[in-house]
């Protein structure tokens, strides 16, 4: 009878200290302070969706802008404060020092956002509530000026497979495709996009350039895994007059480091994968912390990697073991310093011949080739034949005679500083390093001889230069193996100077680079530890000077019309020291009938110069709806190439500096796009007309003995390309792009300049080769609660071959591949935040499609000098045994684990 009372005092208890602590805290928020204000553009207008943190004394509070920019933080104690403002396209603005006294009420100065640099433009659509635009996998921004597509770290993280390389995550982009022979991230990959093949356009990271001082091509293994890749903003045009590099002249791939979060992280990976392919990875992120216990200004963070694999092609064993680090200090809230530095360490066992036709596809079913002589041996051998025939072991190319060793570095040291009144300066000193020693043997396999008689020969046939298998049974023969060297440090700086101000954004900078090459192939003998012959097939030092200063002026015209004006000049200068050689390059340096005191160097220099102008606008139609136009001029820095000769003894030796350099290529872009970010809804569209000048061909003046390089017939690319994302369900969204192009030569080489030697071609309308005629990506992801889903298919349409000069030799069919990927990652901030299980399947079809070719021949007969000839339009040559196709890697499947560690929980 006595507990009911009990138990209405205690009820009575609890409503009233319940009331007590309402009335406490409401009488604590009375007495909080208040800041106001408003979060500005360069404009003067109101950046909505803006994020304004108030720090101080302990106490972190946020808040939303609204459309106008106004935002309110209240209930604040007594203190002094920082206020920082941050949205995505914009650089973040602080202000410190504001002191507050408890009910104080105080109406801050407008805090005014300049527009970001490029690398820190990783989100999109600043003031936009779009659930789609944040989901995206790819898009473009309401404020950009050129047809762009930003990857999100999230599909880098979630959609790509764990050993992928950058290759293979701007795959998604519309009209982008990569081809890799050995399996994704296990080989040399090469992009292509409009028509435009690699070196055909930039790619930097952190917005330094890098590519191959050889020529402007790239070394998707070498450099910048995907462990190391925050996002990709992938430019399709030359971009700007701020864009710098080698080849702004299709497109700039801007890879992005990784984000550096604010919280402590440790994360270990294992993967395994088919092809006994192996993955270890460890990262570290600091968080923020101080120095000697000092203000926490600094954040670090650090991957290492340790990679193997049998590959997907036989016997074609990679190693690849890597670190970064990533450091960043904050001065102050103006200034900030980068500092990055990532090493590569990478073995493989790639192959110095490809696979023919039939070695890998065999005897055809209708009979329209045959497999004789050379093309006998390991006949049908598979889509994965590389070196070996499995099955007579004795018969083995041995994977053990190509060895690829190539060890790179790449680090660089960014300063960003406001210097008040809008003005910020940006410099980025650079080194980095690639260094490629190859071994590898140029035998041609061939049939077992029926009997060894100690010769040269099989068959009465001259083995040319030499067979290894042969050679293990006693037959003698020349060096047939390659010592082949390819390395080269650079240095360089970018800088930046800008001003934002009401009326618009000023930006004047330069970029600087010097490189020294050192490279050679030699004739060499494996079976002999390696010993080289006396004379190389080349031998050159080179070094290189390139240099890019630019200016341009971001006009705000209205507060919906943004145009942008401005130029840069493009100069590069080379020298060269060309050793002799057996006559591969430029022969023995004999001239004349010399045979005593021949040089054993010739040197030649070159110089390239080109201004780029570049005109675009940007017109919101709608905060959320915005139209844009371009016209820009892009060039490439010739490669190395064009200063090879070659020349009889009975002919003068081209004196130095006098051979012919050839123009510079260039090309002159036109499009027009619309961005739209709906609530559930993205549609990025754009046109495209480019017309551009094509790699060099060569042909010897009979009279001086020079090498005359002439740049090909200029071909156009057109067509249309877009991307959307739509949100089907909570968490659930579908992915599509689709191009429709054609590249096709439309000049015409005018031999009016050059001796009647020279062949004069006209290959009007004929498609450019390797330029898809269209293709589609298909994607659909789901992602809640930690589960992220998500199956990507691809397909490319059908292309041309070219043969040498003939162009349109064959054609190359569709092909897709079919990806997905499960993802489910721990998100209960609890100190195993972030663990992850991780499937990727590659190719789940299993497609084995031809995607490259090189043919063996044509079926016309050979240019005759001093004639005119016409390329036949759609013209095929027979298909020849010797053919050497690329195939679709094989279905893969890799499983990886991720230990996710947060020392101090997340909150």
């Amino acid at each position: 009878m006595h507990s009911s009372p009990s138990g209405r005092t205690r009820l009575l208890q609890l409503a009233l200290s319940l009331f007590m602590l309402i009335f406490v805290a409401l009488a604590h928020a009375q007495d909080g302070a208040k800041l106001t204000g408003t979060v500005i553009d360069g404009q003067g207008k109101g950046v909505g969706n803006a994020l304004v943190t108030v720090k101080g004394g302990g106490v972190t509070r946020t808040a939303r802008a609204d459309a106008n920019g106004a935002y309110s933080v209240d209930g604040l104690p007594a203190g002094t404060y920082v206020v920082v403002a941050d949205a995505s396209s914009f650089s973040t603005a602080t202000t410190g020092g504001v002191k507050l006294a408890a009910g104080q009420s105080e109406q801050l100065e407008p805090l005014t956002l300049s527009v970001a640099s490029v690398a820190e433009q990783i989100t999109v659509n600043s003031g936009i509530e779009s659930i789609a635009a944040e989901t995206a996998p790819s898009g473009g921004f309401v404020e950009e000026r050129s047809a762009q597509s930003l990857i999100s770290d999230t599909y880098v993280e979630n959609f790509t497979s764990p050993i992928a390389d950058y290759g293979e995550i701007v795959q998604i982009v519309p009209g982008t495709f990569t081809l890799s022979s050995d399996g994704i991230g296990l080989g040399q990959s090469k992009t292509y996009f409009r028509g435009f093949p690699d070196g055909d356009f930039d790619i930097d990271f952190d917005g330094v350039p890098f590519y191959d001082t050889n020529s402007p091509t790239h070394h998707s293994w070498a450099f910048f895994p995907s462990q190391w890749i925050g996002g990709v903003d992938f430019d399709r045009s030359p971009g700007s007059a701020s864009t710098i590099g080698p080849t702004p002249f299709g497109g700039s791939i801007h890879l992005l480091s990784k984000p550096m979060g604010n919280e402590q992280d440790i994360r270990g990976t294992a993967s395994y994968g088919t092809w006994n392919t192996k993955l270890f990875d460890g990262a570290y992120n600091s968080g923020s912390f101080g120095l000697f216990g000092g203000p926490k200004k600094s954040n670090l963070f650090v991957d290492i990697h340790h990679m193997t694999s049998d590959g997907y092609q036989t016997f074609n064993y990679n190693t690849r073991n890597g670190g970064s680090l990533l450091y960043q200090y904050s001065f102050s809230p103006r200034t900030v310093l980068t500092a990055f530095s990532g090493v590569i360490w990478l073995d493989a066992n790639t192959y110095g011949l490809n696979p023919t036709r039939c070695q890998t596809l065999g005897l055809p079913t209708g009979g329209t080739y045959t497999c004789t002589g050379a093309n006998s041996a390991f006949i049908g051998a598979g889509y994965k034949f590389m070196m070996t025939n499995n099955s007579d072991p004795v018969n083995w190319l041995d994977y053990q005679y190509n060895n690829y060793h190539v060890p790179t570095d790449f680090e660089y040291v960014g300063l960003r500083s406001e210097l008040g009144h809008g003005w910020y300066l940006e410099t980025k000193p650079y080194t980095y390093n690639y260094d490629n020693a190859e071994l590898f043997t140029n035998a041609t396999p061939i049939t077992e001889a029926t009997t060894v008689n100690g010769s040269n020969t099989y068959n009465g046939v001259k083995i040319a230069p030499c067979n290894i298998q042969v050679v293990k049974r006693g037959v003698s023969a020349l060096p047939c193996g390659v010592d082949k060297y390819n390395s080269y440090r650079k240095y360089g700086e970018t800088s930046v100077l800008s001003q934002t101000s009401s009326v618009g954004v000023f930006r004047g900078g330069l970029w600087y680079e010097w490189a020294r090459t050192d490279r050679h192939q030699y004739p060499s003998d494996p079976l002999n530890h390696w010993t080289d012959q006396a004379l190389p097939n080349f031998a050159e030092q080179f070094w290189t000077n390139s240099y890019q200063p630019y200016a341009e002026y971001e006009y705000h015209a209205t507060p919906k019309l943004n145009i942008t004006a401005g130029t840069k000049f493009a100069a590069y200068a080379f020298n060269v020291l060309h050793h002799a050689d057996n006559g591969k390059t430029v022969g023995n340096l004999c001239g004349l009938g010399q045979t005593t005191g021949c040089p054993t160097t010739v040197t030649d220099t070159g110089t390239f110069k080109a201004w780029l102008p570049s005109l675009d606008f940007n017109y919101r139609i709608h905060p959320n709806f915005s139209i844009y136009a371009q016209a820009a001029t892009g060039s490439i820095v010739p490669p190395s190439n064009v200063y090879d000769f070659n020349h009889t003894p009975s002919a003068a030796v081209p004196t130095p500096g006098l051979l012919t350099p050839p123009k510079q290529q260039k090309s002159t872009t036109y499009q027009i796009g619309t961005v739209m970010k709906l609530q559930r809804f993205t549609l990025d569209a754009d046109a495209y007309r480019v017309r551009f000048q094509n790699s060099y061909s060569s042909v010897i003046d009979p009279t001086t003995s020079e090498t005359v390089n002439f740049l090909q017939p200029s071909s156009v690319t057109q067509g249309v390309e877009f991307e959307t994302t739509a949100v089907l369900a909570r968490g659930l969204n579908l992915y599509l792009n689709a191009t429709a192009a054609n590249a096709f030569y439309v000049g015409k080489l005018n031999a009016g300049t050059l001796a009647s030697p020279y062949p004069v071609r006209a290959p009007g309308g004929l498609w450019v080769q390797q330029t898809p005629a269209d293709t589609e990506m298909q994607g659909i992801t789901y992602q809640s609660r930690g589960m992220d889903l998500g199956f990507f298919n691809k397909r490319v349409g059908e292309q041309r071959v070219d043969a040498g000069a003939y162009h349109n030799q064959a054609i190359i069919s569709p092909f897709s591949t079919a990806n997905a990927y499960v993802n489910y990652t721990v998100r209960n901030h609890s100190i195993f935040d972030q663990t992850k299980i991780r499937i990727s399947g590659n190719n789940l079809l299993d497609q084995h499609n031809i995607t490259a070719l090189t043919l063996a021949g044509t079926s016309t007969a050979n240019l005759i000098p001093g004639t005119t000839y016409v390329d036949p339009f759609n013209q095929t040559t027979t298909i020849s045994g010797s053919d050497n196709p690329t195939f679709i890697p094989g279905r893969s499947f890799i499983l990886s684990v991720t230990f996710g560690f947060a020392p101090n929980e997340r909150k």
